[in-house]
Parts: C-alpha cells; sequence; structure tokens
C-alpha cells in the first residue's frame, strides 16, 4: 500500500525501458508506471535489426519484448509516439511533446542511442540509410531483397558490427557490397589488427569488397537516386544504396538540459552513474546506452574507470537492475560487458573490454582456419577480454577469468585440452 500513489516513469521505450517495467511489476510496486516512448511500436530488441529480421529468418513480431496485451494485464501504461521535451527537477515532472506533463516519484533514463549521420554532399538522396529503428530494418529488408534480385550494388560505410552484419545479410540476398572503411580492417578499434584480418578473410570469402584506409567524401546521385560514392582517395565505387554504420551516439539531450552530471566524449559520453545506476539526482536513474558505470578489474590497467555500453545484454540486465535500485534494494551493477554476433555461418560472443593500447598479446584457443576458437586479450598474461567464435557454453568460463585478474599459463590457456573451467584457480 505504501507504492500506491507513487508513480515511477520511464523515459524510453526499448528493451531497457521494457525490462526495467517488468521488473518493477515482479518485484511488487504496486503504483503507476509509465513508460514513454517516441516509436510507434511497442518496445522491441534491437539485435534482430541486423541479424534475423533483416536476413528474413524471423518474423516482424519476434522483435517484441512482450506482446501488446501484455502491458495492460500488467498495469503498464504505455505512450507511444510520445517524446520528451524536458525535465523538471524541482517538481519532478516530465514534460510532453503534446503539451501535458507527467509527475514521477523516481524516474529512469533509458533513452538508447541514435546513429552517427555522415556529414557529406548526397546523404538526403533517397537510397541512404541509418539502421538503428525497427522502421529502419523494414526499410532495409526491403531494400535488400530489390538489391538481391537486380545484381544491385550496397555500400557501407564502416566496418564495425552493424556494418558487417548487414553486410552477410545483404550477400544472403544476392546483392553485390563493399564496405568502405578508415581503418586497415574490419573491427580495428574493438578486435584489433589480430583478429581484424578474420574477418576480412571471412567477409571476403563470400563476396564482400573491402576499401580500407579511406572515407566517403560524397554520394553522387541523380534524379534523388544514389549512383556512387567517392571517398577521400580519390575512388568511386558503384552503388544503389548506401548504409551509414559509423557508429551511434548517446541520446543524453534531455539529461544535459536538466543539469545532470555527464561525461565527456573523449571517455566514452552518457549520463554520469554509480554502481546503482543513480544519477547526480537521487530520484533520477540511467541504464542502457546512456549509462557511463564505474568499470574496473583486479590486476589491470585499463585507461579509464568508466564505461558506457551500447550492447544488448546491458539493456536485458540493466534495466531491471535499475529497477530495483529504484525500489531501494542494495544493487551493484558491475557485470563484464557481454555482446554477440552472427555473419553468414559464424556464430560469436564477446566478452569482456579490451581498446586499443590496453592489451599486450592476443592468444588463441582452437582453429582459427576452421573458425572454431577462443581469442584470449591479454594484459601480463591476464584476460581483459575473450571472443568465442563457434564453440558455446563458455562465456560462464571466460567472464570469471577476466574477473579473477590471475596470471595464467599460456600453454594451458591456448591448450583445448585444458579444462577452461579449472584455469585461474588454485589448481588450474
Amino acid at each position: 500500500m505504501v507504492d500506491a500513489h507513487r508513480t515511477f516513469v520511464i523515459v524510453g521505450g526499448g528493451l531497457a525501458g521494457a525490462k526495467a517495467a517488468e521488473t518493477l511489476r515482479s518485484d511488487g510496486f504496486t503504483g503507476r508506471v509509465i513508460v514513454i516512448g517516441d516509436e510507434g511500436d511497442h518496445p522491441y530488441e534491437r539485435p534482430p535489426l541486423s541479424k534475423g529480421y533483416l536476413t528474413g529468418k524471423e518474423e516482424r513480431d519476434s522483435v517484441h519484448v512482450h506482446d501488446a496485451a501484455w502491458y495492460a494485464q500488467n498495469r503498464v501504461e504505455l505512450h507511444l509516439g510520445q517524446t520528451v521535451t524536458g525535465i523538471d527537477r524541482d517538481t519532478r515532472c516530465v514534460h510532453l511533446g503534446d503539451g501535458t506533463s507527467v509527475r514521477y516519484d523516481k524516474l529512469l533514463l533509458a533513452t538508447g542511442s541514435e546513429p552517427r549521420r555522415l556529414d557529406i554532399p548526397g546523404t538526403d538522396l533517397a537510397g541512404v540509410h541509418h539502421l538503428r529503428r525497427l522502421a529502419h530494418a523494414d526499410r532495409l529488408r526491403q531494400v535488400l531483397t530489390t538489391l538481391g534480385r537486380d545484381n544491385g550494388h550496397l555500400v557501407v560505410a564502416g566496418g564495425g558490427w552493424i556494418g558487417l552484419e548487414v553486410a552477410a545479410a545483404a550477400r544472403g540476398y544476392g546483392a553485390e557490397v563493399t564496405v568502405v572503411e578508415p581503418y586497415p580492417t574490419p573491427l580495428h578499434q574493438v578486435v584489433g589488427p589480430e583478429l581484424g584480418e578474420f574477418f576480412t578473410e571471412l567477409h571476403t570469402g563470400h563476396g564482400v569488397r573491402f576499401h580500407f584506409g579511406a572515407r566517403l567524401t560524397e554520394i553522387v546521385g541523380q534524379d534523388g537516386m544514389v549512383l556512387a560514392v567517392r571517398t577521400d582517395d580519390g575512388e568511386e565505387h558503384p552503388a544503389h544504396d548506401v548504409l551509414a554504420a559509423i557508429g551511434a551516439a548517446p541520446r543524453t539531450g534531455l539529461a544535459e538540459a536538466a543539469g545532470l552530471d555527464m561525461i565527456g566524449r573523449e571517455e566514452g559520453g552518457g549520463i554520469a552513474v554509480d554502481l546503482a545506476l543513480r544519477t547526480s539526482d537521487p530520484d533520477i536513474y540511467a541504464a542502457g546506452d546512456v549509462a557511463s558505470v564505474p568499470y574496473t578489474l583486479p590486476g589491470t590497467d585499463l585507461p579509464t574507470d568508466r564505461l558506457r555500453v551500447e550492447h544488448w545484454a546491458n539493456a536485458l540486465n540493466g534495466g531491471p537492475a535499475a529497477a530495483r535500485s529504484m525500489l531501494g534494494q542494495d544493487v551493484t551493477y558491475d557485470r563484464v560487458p557481454y555482446f554477440f554476433s552472427d555473419q553468414y555461418d559464424l556464430g560469436l560472443e564477446y566478452s569482456g573490454w579490451a581498446p586499443p593500447g590496453s592489451y599486450d598479446q592476443v592468444v588463441v584457443r582452437g582453429d582459427a582456419g576452421k573458425r572454431e576458437f577462443i581469442a584470449f586479450w591479454l594484459k601480463d598474461r591476464r584476460v581483459l577480454a575473450g571472443m568465442n567464435v563457434n564453440v558455446w557454453d563458455v562465456t560462464g568460463d571466460i567472464q570469471r577469468l577476466i574477473r579473477s585478474g590471475a596470471r595464467l599459463d599460456l600453454d594451458a590457456l591456448t591448450d583445448p585440452a585444458a579444462p577452461l573451467d579449472t584455469l585461474g584457480t588454485s589448481g588450474g
């Protein structure tokens, strides 16, 4: 009965917001729960947008976190297609785009990210795409079907995870694909040159063309349609459609305007939160892409003590953690970062964080040539990150090694016959 007259507002209609609402109810909150999202679709998961749904293997309805009836059944007030224009911390109100306001007792910001835009001529052409929202995936799926049928060309600006997953999907439809990437390998800033070449070979083996060491400078069109792209090294590539996959920026405008403590872009950006996902305002919390969380590991010397993670698992776990913190429970959100990717017949999971300059060695356990292996990024023989490729049920062991900070015997670490679950323990 104490909760009955309290109102918890969640700004952001994605996975983090939906899972926060679910947790509030499952943990016994009886007050009002209001979820405000600026999209017309009820909350959905984003990985299928570049994976199963985009490839045609999954149906559109499968991406939703809950079916539409769940919200009414659980007394979650869902405001779709509604923007939040401001937060008044003094009166504890959020102001909406339709001129109305909603008062809150606790507020969760789960506003996610938005794709970075190409700042070059030609981005207003009809064939220029981004991939962040379900509507983007709807459109891109139709585009890839047409390109495959007509032997059309897709140019992908950016060789990160989204760029590579879309490239794989496009090849599945039969489209011609060129990836333009400023670094010497795809995923260079994530897996480094040691594993970047592995992904180059994976995609070139499926017919993708790479143009490394270059950036797009112009998208050439006629009558509103894309004809080609030009790069800063003077090259021109034919194109019928272009995907801008050059990263995402956290949607922190509301938090900044409200005067919450922020993290500078050079440190990853985002809203500063503590390990309970509380912002500098005791009644406001943040989760998902926008939250910059303290991150330390034993025995490591990482270049920052904060981390902002844009991947699915962070939304999946961060939303519930924030909800429990809003309820006054003791919360410590210190999960090891995790994400997964599917490209062609290759599936992988990555745990940890090993940016360029943080590690001194990469070792492989298994057979990279057969695309069945685990790669480890090490500093002083301690695991900073691990990526299992077509090897399953090892994520728990990899994350345990990361948390342990133990100096490892490299012969045992790289020997597939050595039990992974005993490494780093007193007996292994």
